[in-house]
């Protein structure tokens, strides 16, 4: 880590406030390539931009019509959201006990969800998840949440890494759904399942495909909810839900906006904000040094729906 920073530290004095990767050599040629291999699709940057409005708009419509039908009526959905992040009853205490109690309760959930898969999934994975606290040493610089698989040999189980530096960043609404995303029947189940797989090379087994990936677990954050009933009597969850689906719509948008049209962190820091209800700063840093990644979480969401339904006609009653 020390010379790491060191290393940072000599860089600086040549950085630029320039969030895009157009500021650099062959800048739009690098995100092209950026968001052809994170979607695997060979989308233009344009396209993504407008896929990703379109889906900010649904998005929003949704949330709107479920917080009118609770009462959620002041100001925009994203300041609706803000005003959520804020209120004491979704807050854990920001102690050692009320950490240890919001992990509890997230182990208690993914034992919940493990015990329906049967009703829904016919090749289940042998290999556990647990949740697990984000290590203090690197808390500071990690996303919200995050998954590392089992080891190959099945000796060590899954585990869904959450960030706890302060428990305000992750109130309880917005938790169900990080939890359906990260363990099950997210990232543990498929990367559990192809790992599993003997019929498979083992190089198969390791590989991720952005867009495959992370495409997944959005799509088992919906499958949670209109399949498994996990919302069915947690209206804030269903919120919470819409949100992270926001949130990933808006990416499509920040990314491209950032990287293809010369947009300002400022301005993609203003446009998440608007819409999700958060300042999203440390995410709009990642954006900047990984031009591409975040576009292949809905594109990947909307070919996995695009394939279901195409499964659903083919297979009429029996799927």
């Amino acid at each position: 880590l020390d010379r790491q920073i060191a290393a940072l530290k000599a860089a600086l004095p040549k950085a630029t406030h320039d969030a895009g990767v157009w500021h650099v050599p062959d800048g739009e040629a690098r995100y092209a390539f950026g968001v052809r291999a994170n979607t695997s699709t060979n989308f233009t940057p344009e396209e993504v931009h407008q896929i990703g409005l379109d889906k900010v708009k649904e998005i929003n419509a949704e949330l709107e019509v479920i917080m009118q039908a609770h009462g959620m009526t002041k100001g925009t959905t994203g300041e609706r959201m803000a005003a959520m992040t804020k209120d004491p009853k979704f807050i854990y205490e920001n102690t050692d006990v009320g950490k240890d109690k919001l992990l509890a309760d997230l182990n208690k959930q993914i034992d919940v969800v493990f015990a329906k898969l049967p009703q829904f999934f016919g090749v289940l994975p042998k290999s556990k998840v647990t949740v697990k606290r984000v290590p203090k040493a690197t808390e500071l610089g990690a996303p919200g949440g995050y998954y590392m698989g089992a080891s190959l040999d099945g000796s060590r189980p899954g585990a869904y890494y959450i960030n706890l530096r302060d428990t305000a960043e992750v109130p309880s609404w917005t938790l169900p759904t990080l939890t359906y995303h990260e363990a099950i029947p997210g990232h543990h189940m498929q990367i559990s399942i192809q790992q599993e797989n003997k019929n498979l090379p083992e190089l198969r087994k390791i590989s991720g495909f952005n867009a495959y990936i992370e495409g997944w677990a959005l799509y088992a954050e919906q499958l949670a909810g209109t399949d498994m009933g996990m919302y069915e009597n947690d209206p804030f969850g269903h919120i919470g839900y819409l949100h992270d689906a926001m949130f990933r719509a808006c990416r499509l948008v920040v990314d491209t906006g950032m990287h293809a049209k010369r947009w300002s962190r400022e301005q993609a820091m203003d446009f998440m904000k608007t819409y999700t209800g958060d300042l999203n700063e440390t995410e709009i840093e990642r954006y900047a040094v990984w031009p591409g990644q975040a576009l292949g979480y809905m594109v990947g969401k909307i070919k996995w729906l695009d394939l279901r339904q195409k499964m659903q006609a083919k297979a009429g009653a029996g799927f």
